[in-house]
């Protein structure tokens, strides 16, 4: 006999009841609050075909994805990493139709291959929201905005809200004629602050002073408004990098309009979903957090293989990190507990009764023959108590003996 039965693969968790209950109360209160945005739901299924899951998301998320084989079809089929691409997906076909912005939200399980870290979770409960149809800065600092009410729903706080953008990199690498090796060479090591190693990449390449120097300003281009005004200076003579500040400066503006509470930091070496994204990208923090909470950005054009190139904007988090990082209040169980009556007139009038307390919304536990426990292992401070010819509620310390 294998005692071991029990055991989970490595980074796949389940969740018990208490920790399960506070992640469905909280998944409900966000997408309520999506709804009240103007988001609607979609349910994107959990496996799909591979070439449509992984179209526009580049090599990593490729990495990140199992794969097996459709015995019904003999195509290869994958289980989604990332919920973000089969949204753009029914955007793109399934509601082709809708000429104007589109607001979509979504809450799924997604599934990795790898595990952030030593011991990290490879099953997470994404949850997002995707605006379709608008190229604006209005609509990516409605995304920032969207995104700071979820954090604050779910109790993280305080944060800060980092914001870059990926159109000055790729200016950056266009201009000096990389190829892709030593742009992902050179990206790496920009994500990872890596200064030394920066400047032993761009030493090595044929590029002038100039430019070199430009790859290794973006690592210190990171902080408050002042690194803005510094980056435009730094940058003055480059037209697609102006372009780009321009977009993040006036992002900046419309999120400080709506929230002139928030933390905005400017982070230009911050390159996540490089090949994903295409222009403004931001991420929430909490300070001592090395990892992102929620993070976003503009992705245009995703649904274009789908027949339909449109705008869009999006942010995505995890609704386990929510509960460990935030402090949502526990709700307590509460209910009522039905005791077994062995009298079958009284059954059937006690069968009425629990019927009716639950059709009110509350709920109510029945009490099973021979069971071990009573009301309080039930989590029942409340029993359904037969007095004068009725059945009543009453709590249980006043419970007749």
């Amino acid at each position: 006999m294998n005692h071991k039965r029990w055991l989970l693969p490595e980074g796949i968790e389940e969740l018990l009841p208490p920790e399960a209950r506070r992640l469905e109360n909280l998944r409900r209160t966000l997408l309520d609050l999506f709804q009240r945005w103007g988001y609607e739901l979609v349910m994107p299924p959990l496996v799909e075909y591979l070439d449509s899951l992984l179209i526009g998301t580049g090599n990593d998320l490729d990495i990140q994805t199992f794969k097996l084989i459709d015995q019904l079809s003999g195509r290869l089929l994958g289980v989604r990493a990332d919920m973000t691409p089969q949204v753009a997906r029914i955007d793109a076909h399934r509601l082709s139709d809708r000429e104007g912005p589109v607001r979509l939200c979504y809450q799924g399980t997604v599934l990795h291959t790898r595990g952030d870290g030593l011991g990290g979770s490879r099953s997470f409960s994404q949850i997002g929201a995707e605006l379709y149809g608008h190229a604006g800065v209005e609509s990516d600092a409605e995304m920032v905005c969207l995104m700071l009410e979820t954090l604050e729903l779910a109790g993280v706080q305080p944060v800060y809200v980092d914001v870059g953008h990926v159109g000055i990199f790729r200016a950056l690498s266009q201009g000096a004629g990389l190829n892709a090796e030593q742009e992902n060479t050179l990206f790496d090591a920009l994500q990872r602050k890596a200064v030394p190693e920066v400047e032993a990449l761009v030493a090595e390449l044929a590029l002038d002073t100039e430019m070199r120097k430009a790859f290794v300003d973006l690592v210190w281009l990171n902080g408050g408004a002042a690194v803005l005004t510094e980056a435009r200076q730094r940058f003055s003579g480059n037209a697609e990098v102006m372009k780009a500040l321009g977009e993040v400066a006036h992002v900046a503006e419309h999120i400080r309009q709506q929230r002139p509470d928030v933390a905005l930091h400017f982070d230009f070496a911050e390159l996540r979903g490089f090949r994903y994204h295409t222009g403004v990208v931001f991420a929430a923090y909490q300070p001592g957090q090395g990892s992102a909470i929620a993070q976003g950005g503009r992705y245009d054009d995703i649904g274009q293989v789908f027949g339909r190139a449109r705008p869009a904007t999006g942010f995505s988090t995890n609704l386990r990190s929510l509960i460990v990082l935030g402090s949502v209040d526990e709700c307590p169980v509460t209910g009522i507990f039905a005791p077994a009556e062995g009298d079958a007139a009284l059954a059937a009038e006690l069968a009425i009764k629990v019927r009716e307390l639950r059709a009110a919304g509350e709920r109510v536990v029945r009490e099973l023959p021979g069971q071990s426990g009573a009301s309080a292992a039930a989590g029942c401070e409340r029993v359904l108590q037969r007095t004068d010819g009725q059945w009543t509620v009453v709590p249980v310390d006043k419970k007749m003996a």
